[in-house]
C-alpha cells in the first residue's frame, strides 16, 4: 500500500460514463481514486506513482488494457489489476489471468459487482501488508 492509509485506485476507461459512475461511488467508500480516459496519460501517471488497485478497460485506442496491465505489473508487482471489458472472450480472460490480474469483469456490470471485486482486492492487499509487518 502507499504511505496514505487510503487504498489508491486508478481507473482507466475510454468510456467516460464508467469513471463518472465508479469514481464517486468508490470515493464514498473511502478509496482515493484517480480516473483517466486516455491510456497514454494514465501510463504517465503510473510511472509517477504506484496505485494499490488498477481498474482498466481492455479495448482502447493507443495502449490497450493488456499492454497497460503488463506495464503496471512490471512497475509495481503488488498492484492488483482488475480488467473490465465489453469484449470478453475466454482467450482474453486466460491471457489476463496469466499476466497476473486479480479479476476480470465483463461489461455491462452492476456497480455492486465491481465494488465487491475491489473490496476483495483491498482485503488481499491489507492482509499482505499485515503479513509483511509480522
Amino acid at each position: 500500500m502507499t504511505t496514505s492509509s487510503k487504498t489508491s485506485i486508478l481507473i482507466l476507461d475510454d468510456e467516460p460514463i464508467v469513471s463518472k459512475r465508479l469514481q464517486p461511488a468508490l470515493e464514498k467508500k473511502g478509496y482515493e481514486v484517480e480516473s483517466f480516459y486516455d491510456s497514454s496519460v494514465a501510463l504517465k501517471r503510473v510511472h509517477e506513482r504506484n496505485f494499490d488497485i488498477v481498474v482498466s478497460d481492455l479495448k482502447m485506442d493507443g495502449i490497450d488494457g493488456m499492454q497497460f496491465l503488463t506495464i503496471v505489473k512490471e512497475l509495481s508487482p503488488a498492484t492488483e489489476v482488475i480488467i473490465i471489458t465489453g469484449f470478453a472472450t475466454m482467450e482474453t480472460a486466460k491471457e489476463s489471468m496469466r499476466k497476473g490480474i486479480f479479476d476480470f469483469l465483463a461489461k455491462p456490470f452492476k456497480l455492486g459487482e465491481i465494488q465487491e471485486v475491489i473490496r476483495r482486492a483491498d482485503e488481499k492487499i491489507r492482509k499482505a501488508a499485515l503479513l509483511s509487518k509480522a
